[in-house]
């Protein structure tokens, strides 16, 4: 597979949580440390995914923005 994000976390599926519309998955990319994003129900079974399988989490955005109380 070849992408053009720079960021691209390996890791396991722990959970899914299907809905209708839009399927929300959570990856673990490291020890305690996880990610979730939220896609289409249709690519979650096109994917195939299923929890304790291995996936990719692909972080590509043009800004990182972080703001304080």
């Amino acid at each position: 597979m070849k992408i053009s994000a720079r960021n691209v976390l390996p890791g396991k599926i722990v959970k899914i949580v299907r809905g209708p519309v839009t399927t929300e998955v959570t990856l673990e990319v490291g020890a305690g440390v996880q990610i979730v994003s939220t896609i289409t129900s249709t690519s979650a079974d096109s994917l195939k995914l299923v929890e304790g399988g291995q996936a990719y989490g692909l972080i590509k955005a043009s800004s990182v923005m972080i703001g304080v109380d």
